[in-house]
Formats: C-alpha cells, structure tokens, sequence
C-alpha cells in the first residue's frame, strides 16, 4: 500500500463525479506511464502500486462508497486493505483491458515478475487482540536447481531460436478495410524464452522451473480482522529470467470466540443475573479479553442494561486505542416456585407500588444510550 495518503481522485488525475469509464480510462493512461517495465524513474514501482491502489478502490462501487464517505479510515475500520491490486507486468496490465494484441512487437523474452501466492493461517481472537508470530509454510516455483533456470542439461549448448529469431515472439499481418494490424503471440516453439538448448534439463524437463518448500515467521499485528491479508514482499514465485520475486499474502482467519462478538473494533459478551441479584444488586464476574474482571451492578439493574467497559475491546489497528467491551445483562426468572416462595412473591406483589419499579426507559433506549 501506498505510504503517502494522496486522494485517490488526485492520484487519477479524475474529479470525484467521474464515471467507471474515465476511472479506467485514466488508469490505463497512467499504468502505460508509470509502470516499472518501461518507466526508468527510481520510483516507477511505488508510483505504479500507488496508482493501481486508487484503481483498486475507485473501480469497485462499494469500496468507492466507502472511500466517497469516510476515506482511508473508513476503508480500514471495514476491515478492507487496499494495496494488493498487483499486476506483474506490464503485459499484464494491457492484455487486461485490451487482450494480448496491443503488444505486438514487443518481444516476450525479457525478465519476468515471478507471481504472487496466497498462504493462510488461523487465530484466535486472543492472538487478534494482542498480536502475534506465526510460521507460515508455503511452496513457491524457483529456478530448477540442476539447470539453475536454463533448462538446458550442465554443458549443453543454448541456441537462438530460429522460429522467432531471438526475440521470443511471433508475428502475423492481418488484412482488413481498417488497415494492416501487426499480431504478436509467443513464440510456440521456444514458449517465448529466445534459445533452446540442443539437451533439455533432465529435471525441469526445460521448463527451468523448480518447486522449494519454505516457511516465514510473519508478525500479526494487534487488532488484525478476520480476512484481511499481509504482504511479504519478494517472497513469491521467482521471476524468470533474472526478474524479481513476487510477493506473498497471507490471508489471516480469525476464529469466532464462543464468549464473544466482536463489530468492529468493540467487543459484546452477557452477564446473566437471577431476579433477585437484579433487584438487590451483585458483583459478578465478567471475561475479557484481558482475562476476567468483576463488574458491580446496582439494585435495581433492568433486563437489557449495556454496561460499557471503555477501552476494554479490541486494539485499532495503526492507532494507540481499544474499542469497547459493552456487556448485556440478561436476568432469569425463576421457571419453579415453592409454596413459601409463592406466598412471599405475592406478598412482594402486594406491598409494591409505583415507585417500586419506576419508569426505566426501555430496551430501545437502553440500546441507544450505550451507543452514545
């Protein structure tokens, strides 16, 4: 993701009425400019990830609401992460929008991003709430170790291909009342590397690729949500021909808490009292996701009451503060009475009056109130 917080609109060069049409129109336009294939700017790289984040947010109609309402921020309390919008090449962006013509010419034997690859792990909603390292294995194509990426037998002589000359790709006139068109498609005989050697890898089959089993320690932040993803730059596929590794994202589950429910960065539990602790007041004991506290509830507490323990929920992600952990109070009413019991309930029944049980605001209001 992109460091600096530029408006995506800015980053476009669009104006924030513009249509699904121009937002494309304009990433196409900048994605010939700016991309690290054929921009020598020692930023082409951060400049392309920057503006096909923008892309990213503004194609899509409800990230683009999101964004329109409550910028970054609100993209990041709803648990999305722009940033893995990520075409390796240059080829990719164009055959994309427009299919594989609108490269003719170009030949396909240079170096190549190697791809990216999804890993996925799961927590628990304790290691959510305080972070943690997890190892994280994953196997990613490499150069074949025998023939070290030539896919050529040790010793063997590599040739220049005669179908294509060298370069990789072939090409075909096409005829038509609209003009001459020039098609490039890659080279079926050397699969658009250029050479072929005179004895194939006898491992790679001269494909020049290998498989390598591998494992990373990844750090998981402190109130991470369930779904999003961290990427490990230049640890993906190897790229062929010397181009550059692609990255790893590590998708991130985070298993429900049967003593929890968590909306966002606040945390709801229940507390169940009987009538008798909800008449005369307790002090019960309440999980946290700091372990258990104690909770004073006072005589009189109503079925329904939202008691809020200020930052006691989970920690935002990128800010130094917690949510809230708002615990329900639920009360239970007695299913069986004795005799006796009977006889002091009604007796209960009989001396109360209005001021017994006073005008409580209601459910409805106790749930707006804790949402104050």
């Amino acid at each position: 993701m992109a460091t600096a917080e530029r408006d995506y609109y800015e980053i476009l060069g669009v104006p924030r009425t513009a249509s699904e049409g121009e937002i494309k129109k304009a990433f196409r336009r900048l994605a010939r400019e700016v991309h690290p294939d054929v921009s020598d700017a020692p930023d082409a790289q951060e400049r392309f990830r920057e503006v096909a984040e923008a892309y990213e947010v503004l194609s899509k109609a409800e990230t683009r609401e999101l964004y329109d309402r409550y910028g970054r921020a609100g993209l990041r309390g709803r648990g999305y992460e722009p940033g893995h919008f990520d075409f390796g090449t240059l080829s990719d962006i164009f055959s994309a929008f427009f299919g594989d013509d609108l490269l003719s010419g170009r030949a396909t034997n240079r170096r190549a991003r190697g791809a990216d690859l999804l890993a996925e792990i799961e927590i628990d909603l304790a290691e959510a709430a305080t972070g943690t390292t997890r190892r994280v294995p994953f196997a990613v194509d490499t150069d074949c170790p025998r023939c070290e990426g030539r896919g050529a037998e040790p010793g063997a002589r590599i040739e220049t291909c005669a179908t294509c000359e060298g370069t990789g790709a072939v090409r075909q006139v096409a005829h038509s009342v609209f003009g001459s068109f020039v098609r490039a498609e890659t080279c079926p005989r050397c699969g658009g590397a250029g050479r072929l050697p005179d004895e194939q890898c006898r491992e790679c089959g001269g494909g020049g690729r290998g498989v390598e089993e591998r494992a990373l320690d990844v750090t998981i932040p402190a109130g991470i949500h369930d779904g999003q993803r961290i990427r490990i730059s230049g640890e993906g596929h190897s790229g062929s021909r010397g181009g550059r590794a692609g990255d790893v994202y590590v998708l991130v589950h985070v298993k429900p808490d049967p003593r929890f429910v968590r909306e966002g960065d606040d945390i709801f539990s229940s507390v169940e009292l009987t009538m008798t602790q909800a008449a005369l007041g307790a002090r019960v004991p309440v999980p946290t996701l700091d372990g258990e506290v104690e909770i004073d509830l006072p005589p009189g507490t109503q079925p329904g009451e939202l008691v809020v323990l200020r930052g006691r929920g989970m920690p935002m992600l990128q800010r130094p503060r917690r949510g809230d952990h708002r615990v329900l109070v639920s009360v239970r009413v007695p299913e069986r009475v004795t005799p006796e019991q009977r006889r002091l309930l009604e007796e209960f029944e009989r001396l109360g009056d209005e001021r017994t049980y006073g005008q409580g605001e209601g459910l409805l209001g106790k749930l707006k109130s804790a949402f104050r």
